[in-house]
């Protein structure tokens, strides 16, 4: 006689309810672990991807992904003549909120440094990299745009040369990358009644200087665009990505970069190590608190239920005892059925996931390690759980057949 078995063939209705149940809790455990890995991935893709040694940032910040970081683009031409350095590229970075076709677009915007970096390293789905300084953009699926669609950003119009997978920002929006330029562009895009108030009170303020009253022509040119007045900054970028040659010792490019009073950088571990410590860190350590406490509730439940089958069969035992079955065998009848609700829960809440998980809006990454351990623990939760339910068994007298 098997109690397990007997409550399948019995009361199977009851019995299978209770798998599912368990299942789906399993399920949430598993997806919990789940959203914690896709978490960190998600904060340490592009970090990853972009195949960086070097992370130069403005002086006294953390890197474009923990706060506001502006450079200037000649950076990279000064970062090139540093020795061992193979390549500087401006990184542009930036996070916009558009409305398009009647529907909110959420972009993350990614400038790619023209024409060394086309975007060959990205994982292109559909179409192709860059092929043009201007007007051409390669989307994540994630954003719903279509290979050729056209999409207007500010004042211009940019066609989807390409679709990339996977490719999404630490809040989970989808990426877009462009040439630094058109990032640039959208990033400080301005409407023409901006632009036109600016100018204007450019004009004012050289029309009441000094200078302005004695050269006439630097109103005129005040009151053009911004280009035009050597003065005025440039755009800056976000930071400049560079990447060593072979053999070049790493310290001694960080030394010599780190001298600059305008400008701190980063090796690639530590720009790893500032978004873990930074922008995710609370994030993770609520998920993983979260995980744990659900692993504790798991294990109550299961053995809520455990205790609950077995005061079902206070009756089947009792006989068992007056028959003079051993202790050891009524034991063994709990602990098997608490293990066969354990594995078979398991297997259903990994199977439910499956299908569920790839639905989810954030990225949701099952290791198999996470699966070992998690299947290790269930097993341990089913044999602790059994534990009341055999201190029910044990206490449980022969004569309560005849109750």
């Amino acid at each position: 006689m098997n109690l397990a078995l007997r409550d399948i063939r019995h009361n199977l209705v009851r019995f299978s309810l209770t798998t599912v149940g368990v299942g789906l809790l399993l399920m949430i455990v598993m997806g919990m672990g789940g959203i914690y890995r896709g978490l960190i991935e998600e904060a340490l893709l592009l970090v990853d991807s972009i195949g960086a040694d070097l992370w130069v940032v403005q002086e006294a910040t953390r890197g474009p992904f923990a706060e506001v970081s502006r450079v200037p683009l000649t950076l990279e031409d000064r970062l090139r003549a540093v020795p061992g350095v193979r390549t500087a590229r401006a990184f542009v970075s930036h996070t916009i909120q558009r409305e398009y076709q009647g529907k909110p677009l959420r972009i993350v915007v990614q400038g790619l440094s023209w024409p060394e970096d086309r975007g060959d390293w990205l994982p292109i789905i559909a179409g192709r990299a860059l092929g043009a300084a201007h007007y051409e953009m390669i989307a994540d699926r994630l954003l719903g745009l279509d290979l050729g669609e056209k999409v207007p950003l500010g004042r211009d119009v940019y066609t989807v040369v390409g679709l990339t997978n996977g490719m999404v920002g630490p809040g989970g929006d989808g990426m877009a990358f462009f040439t630094v330029r058109d990032a640039l562009a959208i990033q400080f895009d301005l409407s023409a009644e901006s632009i036109r108030l600016e100018r204007a009170s450019r004009r004012s303020r050289a029309g009441s200087q000094d200078i302005g009253k004695t050269q006439p022509f630097l109103i005129e040119r005040a009151q053009g665009p911004s280009a035009g007045i050597p003065v005025l900054p440039r755009s800056m970028a976000s930071a400049v990505l560079v990447q060593l040659a072979p053999g070049t010792d790493l310290d001694a490019v960080v030394r010599t970069i780190s001298a600059w009073r305008d400008v701190s950088v980063f090796t690639s571990d530590q720009q790893r190590d500032l978004l873990l410590k930074g922008n995710v860190d609370k994030a993770r350590r609520q998920l993983g608190l979260f995980r744990a406490l659900l692993v504790i509730i798991s294990a109550i439940i299961m053995a809520l239920i455990i205790y609950t089958l077995t005061l079902d069969k206070v009756h089947d035992i009792a006989m068992l005892k007056l028959m003079g079955a051993r202790n050891s065998l009524i034991l063994g009848l709990i602990l098997e059925q608490a293990l066969l609700l354990g594995i078979l829960g398991y297997a259903l809440g990994y199977l439910m996931g499956q299908w569920v998980f790839p639905r989810f809006p954030r990225r949701v990454v099952i290791t198999q390690d996470d699966l070992i351990m998690l299947a290790v623990i269930v097993v341990l939760i089913s044999v602790l759980s059994s534990i009341l339910g055999i201190w029910k068994a044990m206490r449980v007298q022969p004569n309560e057949v005849l109750s």
